[in-house]
């Protein structure tokens, strides 16, 4: 759901870029509160695991097909500010190095594929999370309705600000109705692979997964018949350095092993990514809203439409590229999270609480 330069006129265009600075920058300030030594290099892996993850086109209707948006996903397992940062990394990534939505529309794609994404997602998900019964599947539950809805709300925000500053005259009814039906489809494939994604880390390490930390059942006890919540445990003791040495080499394991799945999705298996038209894309052959796209500002680079310039083998030239673009995608995203964690440790952020309790074995 890239939208290219064209699309959307430039008065529209500034005032998405505005409000997009917005909320990065309020994401900067929330994110303080959401990262720790623990999970700032696992924001950073997630911001590249998302790239990787978007080569992958997978058919959805004939002639279409549909790719992660990933909102959703970085919302529900590193939280929600500092999710839409993980979005935003990536579309600078894709905007910059691989001319992959235009640069003047920069700020459209951050409100669409990150903010919306983000936002209803977690939004959806922490509705269910107290809805429905407190087990751990319920977690993987609630995170694929969550990323379900969140693509045709993108889909709806897209349309929204396509009426408001569309550079073409087309009938705002019919590009809803294309609009939310494709992604309605592409909405699938988005939750098949959020709740397979959570629930694997859940599996392991639920004490990362930041939409399931204070998720615990209380201890229940049979009195005269009746199950009543016992007393809360006085808190526990430090643990010893035995197990921290166990849990940060169990979360480095994750992290090698996140970002080996990376590199193996964008460097191999890419190249069997559907070429089809995404959903904005068909829609806007179908509907005529392309017709006053412009070329890419980044059209040049050496890395443009995701291979590598003057490699003639198309396999060599994708994986390279996809490589490169984990690569650079992980220590940028990295580099920034690190920023924010350190600015959070030397005292930056004074309203940072202490973290929440992890999800319970039991649950």
């Amino acid at each position: 759901m890239h939208v290219p330069d064209g699309f959307i006129n430039a008065p529209v265009s500034v005032a998405a870029g505005v409000a997009a600075a917005g909320a990065v920058a309020v994401s900067l300030r929330g994110a303080r509160r959401e990262l720790d030594e623990r999970t700032a290099p696992l924001a950073g892996l997630m911001a590249a695991f998302i790239f990787a993850v978007q080569m992958l086109n997978f058919p959805v209707a004939a002639g279409t097909s549909g790719h992660l948006l990933g909102g959703a996903l970085a919302a529900i397992l590193v939280g929600p500010y500092t999710g839409v940062l993980c979005v935003t990394v990536v579309l600078l990534m894709q905007g910059i190095l691989f001319a992959d939505g235009g640069l003047t529309a920069l700020g459209v794609n951050v409100l669409d594929m990150g903010v919306t994404t983000t936002v209803v997602a977690y939004v959806v998900f922490r509705v269910l999370m107290r809805a429905l019964p407190r087990r751990r599947s319920t977690v993987t539950v609630a995170s694929f309705v969550a990323a379900l809805v969140s693509v045709p709300a993108a889909a709806v925000v897209f349309t929204l600000i396509y009426w408001i500053g569309g550079t073409t005259d087309i009938s705002i009814g019919k590009v809803f109705t294309a609009m939310v039906g494709i992604h309605v489809l592409i909405g699938i494939g988005e939750a098949v692979i959020t709740a397979a994604t959570v629930g694997a880390v859940i599996a392991v390490r639920p004490d990362l997964v930041h939409g399931a930390k204070g998720f615990a059942n209380p201890l229940k006890l049979r009195v005269d018949g009746q199950l009543i919540d016992a007393a809360p445990a006085a808190p526990a003791k430090a643990a010893p350095k035995s197990a921290v040495a166990v849990a940060s080499r169990s979360t480095r394991g994750l992290l090698a092993a996140g970002l080996l799945t990376a590199l193996a999705l964008a460097g191999f298996v890419s190249y069997y990514a559907s070429s089809s038209p995404d959903g904005l894309e068909k829609v806007a052959a179908d509907k005529g809203i392309d017709r006053n796209v412009e070329e890419h500002a980044s059209a040049d680079s050496p890395l443009a439409d995701y291979g590598v310039k003057d490699v003639d083998d198309a396999r060599l030239s994708g994986g390279l590229a996809g490589v490169i673009g984990v690569g650079v995608t992980v220590v940028v995203g990295g580099t920034v999270f690190w920023a924010i964690r350190r600015r959070r440790d030397d005292g930056g952020d004074r309203t940072a609480g202490p973290a929440a309790a992890p999800l319970s074995e039991k649950v």
